[in-house]
């Protein structure tokens, strides 16, 4: 049996397939476009910084929590502060429209906003270290909000910041424009992966609670270490699609992934505890019968976790469970064993993995191979 900790080391940029093997990112069609036109109504808005500060302050504007979280540096974000007391111009911002509490929130633009609210709490953002500036003009230097001067300080409060507001009118039944706007305007420099992106769009008790079945014991046993790019809860996610709506998949994945989020954003109450109980029983149940061996195969990369043998495999033990019955851990481990040696399953799970065909087979497959267990 080979433990995570013996799998070979990865440098910090490295991406999550030595963990995580998913062919469907290589093979996805038009990176995951729906196939519909948006019908897009937008507006801008001109904000003065201090009612800004104020809307952030009191959540009528909120910025998405996700991995990244503040990534500027003391000097970039003085000197953002900085352009706005010399009157100078600075990039507008994005935000989208909640079509339930018609809050807005921030698609683009929350390192500056983040910045803004730093500087007038007096604390830079992400720690507790004073917000003074640096790096910029002798006369500013190391002053902070409070050191301003009258005038300097009614010039930054009477700065404006042009918004762009977003509200998607059609399709009606979804929201994913969101998710597009957000994955074009977050293009440059490390690119931003699509659960990174559903994390920061699709806010709600859905997101929530993958992020709280993520730290789940026997989950965390089988995959290793967290997922610094969120692989990990994209996994999770993935299980409760294909259980939830397997039966209606369509390619691509990504935006298969994406319009069961936006549907299922803020579930009822049953709904989340039926599905949250599926998939704790059914990773404690692979935990203790394949250990760190499930849902693994060998590649050139070393032991990984095959996304699709999981989503498969997952999902057949889940129905079995939800019918009543948890299989034997020796039952259990004979299944998975079989499955992987098994020349149409193999196929299903290593080759265009994102077709229908592929999903279609290796699901029928795995709930077939666990209904007598």
């Amino acid at each position: 049996m080979v433990s995570v900790s013996q799998l070979p080391n990865r440098p910090d940029d490295a991406e999550d397939d030595l963990i995580f093997d998913d062919e469907t990112e290589l093979e996805e069609d038009e990176s995951g476009v729906p196939h519909a036109r948006y019908g897009i109504t937008s507006y801008g808005v001109d904000f003065d910084v201090r009612g800004l500060v104020r809307r952030l302050q009191e959540g009528d504007i909120t910025i998405p929590v996700w991995q990244r979280g503040f990534v500027w540096t003391p000097r970039m974000a003085s000197s953002f502060i900085e352009s706005l007391l010399l009157g100078l111009p600075v990039p507008g911002i994005f935000v989208g429209t909640d079509p339930v509490t018609q809050e807005l929130y921030v698609v683009d633009g929350q390192q500056r906003l983040r910045t803004l609210r730093g500087f007038y709490e007096g604390k830079f953002p992400g720690g507790s270290n004073k917000f003074a500036l640096t790096g910029v003009t002798p006369r500013l230097a190391g002053t902070d909000y409070d050191d301003l001067a009258d005038s300097a300080r009614r010039a930054l409060d009477n700065s404006l910041i042009h918004a762009t507001v977003v509200r998607q009118d059609s399709p009606a039944n979804d929201d994913t424009s969101m998710y597009q706007i957000f994955k074009r305007l977050n293009s440059g420099g490390r690119a931003v992966n699509p659960q990174e992106i559903r994390r920061a769009v699709y806010q709600g008790k859905l997101m929530d609670k993958i992020e709280e079945l993520n730290a789940d014991s026997h989950w965390r046993s089988i995959v290793g270490e967290r997922s610094p790019r969120l692989k990990d809860h994209e996994m999770i996610l993935r299980f409760m699609a294909m259980l939830l709506a397997g039966d209606n998949y369509s390619r691509p994945m990504e935006e298969f992934l994406n319009v069961f989020t936006q549907a299922n954003r803020n579930p009822d109450d049953a709904w989340l505890r039926h599905t949250t109980d599926l998939f704790e029983r059914t990773v404690a149940a692979f935990a203790d019968s394949m250990g760190t061996r499930a849902f693994r195969r060998v590649t050139t990369r070393g032991h990984v976790v095959n996304a699709a043998i999981f989503d498969s495999m997952s999902v057949g033990l889940a129905k079995r469970i939800e019918e009543g019955v948890t299989p034997r851990a020796d039952a259990i481990r004979d299944i998975h064993n079989r499955l992987v040696s098994d020349e149409d399953y193999l196929d299903a799970v290593t080759t265009g993995t994102s077709d229908a065909r592929s999903v279609n087979s290796r699901l029928s497959l795995a709930k077939t191979a666990f209904e007598d267990a």
